[in-house]
């Protein structure tokens, strides 16, 4: 997991070729023009998912993790927590994965959370469990899906 400013967002680029695309498009989009759902890119290996959702307890957020795609989660608007536990940490699985939706579920508890405010970020690697959408009120929110390179 890496958890940084949006205006930082270069110093990542190296780690995955995508990253850059990824993050200028974060960068530079007008989100209040865009409608909720998804946003196909010209690279199958790239797409975004603007979400809007109402903030949750810790104790309600379900820890997930995914195979295929690294997700970059920024906040729009509202303050958004994630919990976050080591995959190989994870150890009761709730919904064993879903290929086609690239997702697994656990009963596991986050050993750390993490506050994101608009203007910054957190990338989620495949072995990063992640339970998002924390807080309090409306969230609305941008992630990155880009696929993991093989």
């Amino acid at each position: 997991m890496i958890l940084d400013s949006l205006e930082n967002a270069y110093q990542y680029h190296s780690l995955h070729p995508l990253f850059k695309k990824a993050f200028d498009f974060i960068r530079h989009t007008d989100f209040t023009r865009l409608k909720e759902g998804k946003i196909e890119t010209n690279d199958p290996r790239l797409y975004f998912s603007i979400a809007r959702l109402r903030g949750k307890d810790p104790q309600d957020a379900v820890l997930e993790s995914h195979k295929k795609f690294i997700d970059i989660q920024t906040p729009l608007v509202g303050v958004e927590s994630i919990g976050w536990k080591a995959g190989d940490e994870l150890m009761i699985i709730s919904e064993p994965y879903d290929e086609k939706k690239d997702i697994m579920f656990y009963h596991d508890f986050p050993t750390t959370y993490s506050k994101l405010y608009p203007g910054q970020f957190a990338i989620y690697f495949p072995e990063d469990g992640h339970a998002p959408g924390i807080g309090q009120g409306d969230i609305r929110k941008v992630i990155a899906k880009i696929a993991v390179e093989e």
